[in-house]
């Protein structure tokens, strides 16, 4: 797996490097000390897991996850612990607390590797694209449903599983965001950010919200909020 290492401190780096130097599976391909550099190397790199500090000068971790378009797992690594909940908002893959100790090191990458087996197995057995008005079976424990797709208005990530919410349903499926948006029409389902995709046939109402981005209503009475990146990809795609 390819992975970044991104944060203002040299020795924090480097000290990083070292205790993922024990896992093989891990290639360090890249490392940035600021927001800035790092996009770029995102864009280029395209990492799978990036290791993000939070309080950098300029823009800071959270900002920075604004900044991208792609999605690959997050570890954020920092000396504060009062990020903690936002991180979890932000569907981060993990939460490290400096100085990193190497045995809850070993508990992130253990993870965030059985993670990246059950997406492979999870591609292999579906990567056929779904229509709109296809059919999917859902099942939640022993309660099963089967529903047209134009009839979900969100997809809700949570851990390793989606939350699908359509009439007052609201099961969980054990799949991820990611493999879902590859399989929906991009032009009615639209990726409002780490956590969220939403039928866009189902918006009720749109309006301009912090940093640039939007607060999505839909009919079902959910409310999303678009990231500013996600926010500039919408109006550019929805534009005459």
């Amino acid at each position: 797996m390819k992975a970044i290492i991104i944060d203002d401190e040299r020795l924090a780096r480097q000290e990083l490097k070292n205790l993922l130097s024990a896992y093989s599976e891990i290639q360090i391909v890249g490392e940035a000390n600021n927001a800035e550099a790092a996009v770029e190397q995102i864009k280029q790199l395209k990492p799978d897991v990036i290791f993000l500090d939070i309080q950098m000068p300029g823009k800071n971790g959270f900002e920075l996850l604004e900044e991208i378009s792609g999605v690959p797992e997050v570890v954020f690594v920092t000396a504060y612990d009062e990020y903690a909940i936002r991180a979890f908002e932000v569907n981060a893959l993990d939460y490290l607390l400096k100085p990193v100790q190497p045995n809850r090191l070993g508990e992130t990458i253990k993870k965030l590797l059985n993670k990246d087996s059950s997406e492979k197995s999870e591609n292999k057995e579906q990567t056929q694209a779904l229509n709109d008005d296809d059919q999917v079976f859902v099942k939640d424990g022993d309660k099963c449903w089967f529903v047209k797709l134009s009839d979900i208005r969100l997809f809700e990530s949570e851990g390793n599983y989606v939350r699908v919410h359509f009439d007052k349903n609201r099961p969980l499926i054990l799949r991820s965001l990611n493999n879902l948006d590859e399989r929906l029409n991009n032009k009615t389902f639209f990726r409002a950010s780490r956590k969220h995709i939403v039928n866009l046939k189902w918006v009720e109402s749109i309006e301009n919200w912090f940093n640039g981005g939007l607060m999505v209503k839909l009919k079902g009475g959910e409310q999303v909020e678009i990231s500013r990146r996600q926010a500039a990809k919408l109006k550019d795609m929805m534009s005459l």
